[in-house]
């Protein structure tokens, strides 16, 4: 079925993928999407609803219309009311890009809706300068393009904005890279991971970073994990903010024990990702995080991904 026919009775449905920024040396550059999927649907209303969500995410500061809003003004169209429906698996503790899901369905449905929310008809037509324009006003709102770049454009993306304009390297993960997503059932908010930085980096640090990054977006193309567990040993920021994560160490330790390549903190956190070679490893190690009773913790979202290759789209029902 074709995009066009995905939107039928004036129902626009979007799917987004989760996101993790950094990917451990990649600090404000680095995204990588994950094929954890957020749907979010769009229908013509008289007054604005939004449900799906947790009660205190429905009211008119929801990021969804927030970010419509203002890709409307930055587009030059007049919004409209909307009933905006969520279905998303993302953790709300953080690092997944749960945020970042809402932010670039509200810009895709800017583009997509006319005044009276129906189809534009440019659900087919979404070309790569209009690609590179609805990721500039997301990557704008959002503030940075580590999440919302993967987030549009799939697999891995190495990013850096440019005088208003971000400039994406899209890069595909080998088949073999597999990702356990931990979220503990606490929160790690984005402004105070980057309270506990430090303001000033030295030289050395500098150019330990640029080359590790390099090596490490290298080996996750390749699929050469022993090679992404030297290349991903984080100065910048890692070291400052597991001490925000009470239960990083423990977590960290069982999964390097069993077998895992790597582990980093996802974005700021909560969310953290053991890197693993293949299925077999990556539920050996779903398994021994789940089976963890010394420093068992209670609630914890335990999760086997895959790199996505797919970016946001248009979905049939």
């Amino acid at each position: 079925m074709s995009a066009a026919e995905a939107v039928q009775d004036g129902r626009l449905v979007i799917e987004v993928p989760a996101t993790s920024a950094n990917v451990g040396v990649g600090f404000d550059c680095l995204g990588l999407a994950l094929d954890l999927m957020a749907r979010f649907s769009f229908e013509p209303a008289k007054h604005l609803l939004i449900d799906g969500c947790l009660e205190k995410f429905r009211g008119a500061d929801n990021l969804v219309w927030t970010s419509y809003l203002e890709a409307c003004r930055r587009l030059y169209k007049k919004p409209r009311q909307l009933h905006i429906t969520i279905e998303s698996p993302i953790p709300l503790s953080g690092g997944l890009g749960s945020s970042s899901t809402c932010v670039v369905a509200g810009v895709y449905a800017a583009w997509l809706l006319e005044e009276d929310g129906s189809s534009s008809g440019k659900v087919n037509q979404i070309s790569s300068r209009d690609r590179q324009q609805l990721l500039d006003i997301a990557c704008d709102i959002e503030g940075h393009p580590d999440n919302v770049a993967p987030a549009i454009l799939g697999g891995l993306v190495s990013s850096f904005v440019d005088r208003g304009r971000t400039h994406p390297v899209h890069l595909n993960v080998a088949d073999n890279v597999r990702f356990v997503g931990i979220a503990p059932p606490y929160e790690v908010r984005t402004e105070e991971a980057r309270k506990v930085m430090p303001k000033k980096v030295s030289l050395d640090t500098t150019i330990w970073q640029v080359g590790h990054c390099v090596a490490a977006v290298h080996a996750l193309e390749q699929g050469d994990l022993e090679l992404f567990s030297s290349a991903s040993l984080d100065k910048l920021h890692e070291p400052y903010r597991s001490r925000l994560i009470p239960d990083y160490e423990a977590l960290r330790r069982t999964c390097l024990a069993a077998g895992a390549a790597a582990f980093l903190i996802s974005g700021s956190g909560s969310t953290m990702l053991a890197v693993c070679d293949g299925d077999y490893m990556a539920q050996q190690v779903e398994e021994a995080v789940n089976g963890m009773v010394e420093n068992h913790i209670d609630g914890l979202w335990v999760r086997v991904l895959r790199a996505s290759e797919v970016g946001a789209q248009v979905l049939a029902e």
